[in-house]
């Protein structure tokens, strides 16, 4: 079901935000292709008060110097992966997983797990406090394999930020400085956006300016919030952003 901001719930939609409601807390997954502009739309999100759980981060946090995470992948691909200040070479690790589906996946069954589980535990202690203050707490799930990972489980709707591929291939090579080959081998890596745009219930296109992709998010925003809370105006009970 694809929602828009005229949109009326029907009874079925009303039950599951009551479910949420007395959950505490509503989550949407927010994904999208490779240099799509998820981050765009996610900083948005962000200063429209949502409470953004960045997966990117804790992929960071899970693989930090002395992790268990980082341990696990300096036992699979070698020291050559590390950096001098023995933080995750990214880069080099990057060479090596999208040019090999077999490494990409041993990464991803070490990796994955951890990032998982920290998920779970932020998105606990948000309902927990969202029901102590007797309201549903808003937050994205800022997630670029939200579908690939299965978290899409943890989320009650799906948000792609979708753009056309002649562009999502420039803007990667742009930003990151991938020849071509690089940026279509990242971009392949990836469930086609195609599929992503299926399996949603919103689809944000990002192929026009930054004005135009403001205000689409910010009436989605302003009509999950009337769906959900009922009073688009309404606060996130003064809870921060940062991860618990």
């Amino acid at each position: 079901m694809m929602y828009n901001e005229s949109e009326d719930i029907s009874a079925a939609g009303r039950e599951d935000l009551c479910r949420t409601q007395s959950s505490g807390v509503y989550v949407v997954g927010l994904t999208g292709g490779i240099a799509s502009g998820k981050s765009t739309v996610s900083s948005i999100l962000r200063d429209l008060g949502a409470i953004v759980i960045d997966v990117d981060l804790i992929s960071r946090e899970v693989t930090a110097p002395g992790s268990e995470g980082l341990q696990e992948v300096v036992r699979v691909f070698g020291k050559g992966v590390i950096l001098p200040d023995g933080s995750l070479n990214r880069k080099a690790l990057g060479s090596i997983i999208f040019r090999d589906e077999e490494a990409r996946r041993n990464l991803d069954s070490m990796v994955h797990p951890l990032v998982m589980k920290r998920i779970g535990e932020i998105l606990q202690c948000l309902r927990t406090r969202g029901l102590q203050k007797q309201m549903t707490v808003m937050a994205v799930l800022d997630a670029p394999l939200l579908f690939e990972v299965g978290a899409d489980s943890l989320v009650d709707e799906v948000w792609v930020v979708a753009t056309d591929l002649p562009t999502q291939t420039e803007r990667l090579m742009k930003r990151d400085g991938y020849s071509l080959e690089e940026a279509e081998l990242r971009i392949c890596a990836q469930m086609p956006l195609s599929e992503k745009v299926r399996r949603a219930e919103v689809v944000i296109d990002n192929q026009g300016t930054m004005d135009e992709t403001r205000m689409r998010v910010e009436n989605l925003w302003i009509s999950l919030k009337r769906r959900v809370l009922g009073r688009p105006g309404i606060p996130n009970a003064g809870i921060s952003d940062r991860h618990p």
